[in-house]
């Protein structure tokens, strides 16, 4: 079984930044696509960012150019750095496979306000 332990959150001022990490144990880490899904309040899950086992990446237009997607096979860790941030990059970060078919872990609360 999966299990997904996000970190690094925290409260940033707009135009600021953050790198927050996710650790997946599980012997399907590095064949599997990975994404960053972010819940604002009120508002349904999206994905943000996502990164196929060979590295190509994908980023919707809301955070293209402002966050990097990354990952560290050996070690089962995904990372996504925010720059630039807005305060509607508010909410709660998850990460899951690319199709959300892993237990959702937590989540790391990123807010952005100054």
């Amino acid at each position: 079984q999966v299990q997904l332990v996000e970190s690094g959150g925290g409260l940033v001022q707009p135009g600021g930044s953050l790198r927050i990490s996710c650790v997946a144990s599980g012997t399907m880490f590095r064949f599997s696509s990975l994404g960053w899904y972010r819940q604002a309040p009120g508002k349904e899950r999206e994905l943000v960012a996502s990164i196929t086992s060979g590295g190509s990446t994908y980023y919707p237009d809301s955070v293209k150019g402002r966050f990097t997607i990354s990952r560290a096979n050996a070690i089962y860790t995904i990372y996504l750095r925010m720059n630039s941030l807005k305060p509607e990059d508010t909410g709660v970060y998850y990460c899951n496979t690319d199709t959300a078919n892993w237990p959702w872990g937590q989540g790391t609360q990123v807010t952005v306000s100054s």
